[in-house]
């Protein structure tokens, strides 16, 4: 049985245009034996009808040449006595006056025809004999004065039989050429309807490999491809937004990792210059592992951000007391010679209500800018806002062109590509995304001058 089930498992077709054919020939299959079964049996038996008419009407014919006027039966003379001789017998009741002259007696024919003389009204049938094709046997009473006689009548059913197989043949015949032309049809069709699933298939496997804009849209095609097209927009929509987020983590990463790496770079190029001490060298080790630490903790804040909002609206648990969160980000900031930093609070204590982790990223992209741009001072300042915690981040630069500021917090977009920074321009918009996340936002003020000013504000903790 089981290997019975792996042979049809094997056998069935793999294509949906296979299945759907097979399915298709085995209907048409299942409908044309039942109706080739019923059509073979209504002409069986119309055949039938054919032969006890004409059995009727022959044993009519010979009837008229029994006379039943007196008290004994007689048969009558004719000119055409041959009807006596195509198979006919006559009794009188029980008693047979006439029988065909190659009938033998106790053979079925006979037989039946002694039964159906003795039944009071008309009847037909069937004769069998091993060897020989059936013969229809029909009776006709003759009633009379003074007597009663039957007629019984005799046909050989071979040229009905050969005319049964001969129908039964052709509608087999038949049924194979509509099979066939069923199956090939049904192969065509469906291939047809189908090349436009499998055109529609190709175009969203190269779509979503490229992350494409183009869609199928519901224009120009039939309800059931419209749907399917729908699907497939909707499913081309998410790949591009995975990919989209894929290439943004990938650009956040290298943007966030691209400082602590250069100073590993740094502190190697610094130590190998020339023989070191060990206090040099314990130094350089500590900026290394600080790094190094730095990156880890970059790559866990980015990477569970990302993963919350693949899964739902990112919320940042914890507090963070904010001053000594700027204090640190501000030693650790390169800036360069005669740029001096400065951390200004109200308060001694600011809770925030995010991550450790999580502010850092948030305010390095806005510190590194100030550095970067600032002339001579950069000022952190920290301050107690409704329901918030608010920094400001300013510096004495040039400020951000008028012209700049409708894509200040675009990825990728950066003011003058030729300043001589390796920037990406992804900094702003990373700091952004992690403070909305939190419920927080990063803006800046275009009235602020001279220099630039940002301001991020975090729910308090």
């Amino acid at each position: 049985m089981n290997r019975a089930l792996l042979l049809c498992r094997r056998l069935a077709p793999r294509t949906m245009r296979g299945r759907l054919s097979l399915v298709a020939l085995t209907t048409a299959a299942l409908l044309m034996t039942v109706l080739t079964v019923v059509f073979n049996a209504v002409m069986d038996r119309h055949l039938q009808h054919q032969a006890d008419d004409e059995l009727r009407d022959r044993a009519a014919a010979v009837a008229t040449t029994v006379d039943t006027r007196g008290s004994r039966v007689r048969v009558l003379g004719t000119a055409d006595d041959r009807l006596l001789d195509t198979n006919v017998w006559i009794y009188a009741g029980h008693l047979l006056l006439e029988k065909p002259p190659s009938a033998t007696p106790g053979s079925p024919p006979a037989r039946v025809a002694a039964r159906l003389a003795a039944e009071p009204g008309p009847a037909c049938a069937t004769a069998r004999s091993h060897g020989h094709s059936p013969v229809r046997v029909c009776s006709l009473p003759v009633p009379g004065r003074g007597a009663a006689a039957t007629v019984v009548t005799a046909l050989d059913l071979a040229p009905y039989r050969g005319s049964a197989d001969t129908l039964l043949l052709g509608s087999l015949v038949l049924d194979a050429v509509m099979l066939g032309c069923t199956y090939l049809l049904t192969r065509l069709s469906v291939g047809r309807a189908l090349r436009p699933v499998r055109t529609m298939t190709d175009q969203a496997t190269q779509w979503s490999a490229i992350g494409s804009g183009e869609r199928f849209g519901a224009e120009h095609h039939p309800a059931e491809l419209a749907r399917l097209g729908a699907s497939l927009d909707q499913l081309l929509d998410r790949i591009r937004t995975v990919l989209r987020h894929e290439r943004q983590l990938t650009g956040e990463l290298s943007h966030e990792l691209r400082t602590p790496l250069t100073r590993i770079v740094m502190e190697l190029d610094w130590w190998r210059a020339r023989p070191r001490t060990d206090a040099e060298t314990r130094a350089t080790q500590e900026v290394i592992s600080e790094a190094a630490r730095s990156m880890r903790t970059i790559c866990d804040t980015l990477l569970n951000d990302a993963r919350e909002n693949a899964l739902s609206p990112a919320t940042a648990p914890g507090t963070t007391d904010v001053v000594p969160v700027l204090s640190r980000l501000t030693r650790r900031l390169g800036t360069p010679a005669g740029v001096r930093t400065s951390v200004e609070a109200e308060e001694p204590v600011l809770e925030a209500g995010v991550a450790p982790a999580l502010l850092e990223r948030i305010l390095s992209p806005l510190l590194t800018n100030a550095a970067r741009y600032a002339r001579f001072r950069v000022t952190v300042s920290a301050r107690r806002a409704p329901g918030a915690v608010g920094i400001d981040v300013v510096d004495d630069g040039p400020g951000v062109p008028e012209a700049f500021v409708a894509e200040l917090f675009q990825p990728g977009r950066r003011a003058d590509a030729d300043d001589g920074h390796d920037g990406a321009g992804l900094g702003l918009p990373l700091a952004r995304r992690l403070a909305r996340a939190v419920g927080g936002e990063v803006s800046y003020d275009p009235g602020h001058a001279p220099g630039a000013k940002f301001t991020v504000s975090l729910p308090a903790g």
